[in-house]
């Protein structure tokens, strides 16, 4: 969802027993950039192109600003619809030519002669009405009569009886914020609409995208609010004024007063956000995998998501896990998993920091999967798209596979079992269990005063023009295993390969001399020491898959509830869903801490009503304690697939 927001209003000064591996069937390596399979139609000589722009009236008489490309000589063709809050006009550049106007992420589409339409959602840029963030369906959260779900059926009807050239097709497509607007054009989806690809769609923000994880506020993500909502053009500026934002938010406090010194009590998602810290019902309301799980699955749909997507890792896979139980014939429901940051799917896919994946991943994708999908279902005797129900790029390895299911379901020769993956004493990690005798715990102490960075720092500001934001969760962790409020596990040196795919689930038996506590595990693969064929990866610890717990949550996400101090409890949370194969001489590493800042706020580490609006003196340090013993075995679970 992150856009460079324009900077702003100033505020006042003041985060081993080892499985053997069967390798699924291979998808092919990524070609170069320029290949072009062969199914492909010649492009059209130029790209030449009209640029519409129109103002469509909704069904309350509201206007939205609607601008649409449509290619020279167009006859027949389907219409590729994206509906955003960034500025429709924005997306069509003043170029020549249509390949160099609407840039990589319609690369494919253009060479396939589509018409493309940019909407600016209501109340953004101009587009009239309201803009609510997150808008949710017409019901109890939304009293009104109009939602993204009425505004794209009115747009796609007005399209298809204003726009000649095309075949009365239309298909959606849309990242993050407008993933999650095609998400919502499939509830009660317009007869024409046949063909949907939200890419890295926001589908919980509670649970695991934009806004918490598992209860922990997102705190990097207040620049975005503000930006967003503060006016219509987005034009107000988020403004630090330190270089660092972990001193820029440890200096404020809490976020609830950091949001009072940008005044964002004028903002209305900042009031939502702050009225709502719980999974109550106005999150539970709008979860797009529980909205879409009941609805009829009308749509074909490429579910899209990104391995190391820093802002909404955990849409793309709920929401295809949330309809496939409805798709009998495996046809209407697909997923791709690509080793990308937020986006990355639309544009150059060849790197992630310091990874070189081989060839250009997000071309390879739009070329192979994206397009020939869309081809299938919107244009006029396409043959049908010969793609895998779920496409997944495989890392360690670096090759794209084709599996039958999500969690993984091999075409042939192996299985995913569930294995245990135990901490140990003196910092061991391995499958067995951990024996009587052994030390039966680790502790540190968790200072609020002094949190854990997320990165190492200084941390720019998410805006900043020099920030690395997109490639966070690639950075090396060594830099959080110096600390000594972070445990660190590892294994022996691996003597075969262990491949996991699928979600890792942490089953942590842990207590705290606090009442309440953040619980951050990290899934990690220790590079060897030495690295020829890339020296720079000598020793380089990169997380898999990590996230984060707010202990109060760890009963009922919609109850939170006082730890008791000094009582073992048990925090049970999914990690963020990986395809990764730890290779022989590697190591896995696990990492445990309890403040990951300032990406999330604070936890006071003694148990507030709500910790937007914890005061100074709530924050203490409290002593964590993590235990491994065979009546108190800490592990995470991983997804192993193995030979049958």
């Amino acid at each position: 969802m992150r856009r460079r927001v324009l900077a702003g209003a100033l505020w006042a000064l003041g985060v081993i027993g080892l499985a053997s591996v069967a390798l699924a069937q291979d998808a092919g390596p990524a070609p170069d950039a320029g290949d072009i399979p062969a199914h492909f139609v010649a492009p059209r000589a130029g790209f030449d192109y009209d640029k519409r722009v129109v103002d469509i009236p909704m069904r309350d008489g509201v206007k939205l600003h609607t601008v649409i490309v449509v290619p020279k000589g167009a006859h027949g063709d389907p219409m590729l619809l994206d509906r955003t809050p960034y500025n429709a006009e924005k997306r069509v550049k003043t170029e020549p030519k249509l390949a160099d106007a609407v840039g990589s992420t319609f690369d494919v589409a253009v060479q396939h002669g589509y018409i493309l339409v940019f909407q600016d959602v209501r109340g953004k840029y101009g587009s009239g009405g309201d803009y609510v963030m997150n808008r949710p369906l017409i019901g109890p959260l939304n009293p009104t009569q109009v939602d993204h779900s009425t505004d794209t059926w009115d747009t796609i009807d007005w399209l298809v009886r204003n726009v000649p050239e095309s075949n009365g097709k239309v298909g959606m497509i849309g990242t993050s914020y407008d993933g999650f607007t095609v998400l919502m054009g499939l509830v009660h989806p317009h007869p024409a609409l046949k063909a949907a690809v939200p890419i890295n769609p926001m589908v919980d923000t509670w649970m695991g995208d934009d806004w918490f994880h598992h209860g922990a506020f997102r705190e990097e993500m207040m620049d975005y609010v503000y930006g967003q909502e503060a006016d219509r053009h987005s034009s107000q500026d988020w403004f630090t004024p330190r270089y660092d934002d972990y001193d820029n938010f440890l200096i404020a406090g809490s976020a609830g007063a950091l949001g009072h010194d940008m005044g964002m009590e004028q903002l209305g998602m900042w009031r939502r956000l702050i009225a709502h810290p719980a999974y109550d019902a106005f999150w539970q309301g709008q979860a797009l995998d529980k909205i879409l799980s009941r609805e009829p699955l009308t749509v074909p749909t490429l579910f899209v998501g990104g391995l190391w997507d820093q802002e909404d890792i955990y849409g793309a896979v709920a929401a295809f896990e949330a309809t496939k139980v409805k798709d009998s014939g495996h046809d209407m429901t697909y997923l791709v998993l690509g080793p990308w940051y937020h986006g990355q799917a639309n544009t150059d896919g060849s790197h992630l920091g310091p990874f070189d994946w081989n060839g250009d991943t997000g071309r390879w994708f739009r070329e192979h999967v994206m397009q020939p999908f869309l081809d299938a279902h919107l244009k006029d005797g396409a043959p049908p798209a010969d793609i895998a129900r779920v496409t997944a790029f495989e890392t360690g390895t670096r090759v794209w596979r084709s599996y039958a299911d999500w969690p993984l379901a091999c075409p042939k020769g192996c299985e995913t079992v569930s294995r245990a993956l135990y901490l140990e004493a003196k910092g061991g990690l391995g499958f067995t269990p951990p024996a009587a005798g052994d030390a039966p715990s680790d502790s540190y102490v968790s200072d609020p005063a002094k949190p854990v960075p997320y990165r190492q720092r200084p941390i720019l500001p998410t805006y900043d023009h020099a920030s690395t934001w997109r490639t966070w969760l690639v950075d090396d962790q060594r830099e959080a295993a110096t600390r000594t409020d972070v445990l660190t596990f590892e294994t022996d040196t691996l003597t075969a390969p262990v491949q996991v795919s699928g979600q890792p689930l942490v089953n942590l038996i842990a207590a705290t001399t606090g009442t309440d506590a953040d619980w951050v595990v990290k899934l990690i693969d220790v590079y060897p020491d030495k690295v020829p064929s890339d020296p720079a990866l000598a020793g380089y610890e990169l997380a898999v898959s990590m996230d984060i717990l707010r202990g109060r949550y760890r009963d009922d996400p919609s109850k939170p509830e006082p730890i008791p101090a000094n009582v073992k409890q048990t925090y049970r949370f999914a990690l963020p869903t990986v395809n990764h194969v730890f290779l022989p001489g590697h190591r896995i590493m696990v990492q445990i801490q309890s403040s990951w800042f300032p990406l999330y706020d604070r936890n006071p580490q003694t148990f507030v009503d709500n910790i937007f609006l914890a005061t100074p003196e709530a924050y203490r340090k409290a002593t964590q304690t993590v235990f491994h013993t065979p009546g108190a075995a800490s592990f995470v679970d991983l997804p192993v697939v193995e030979a049958k």
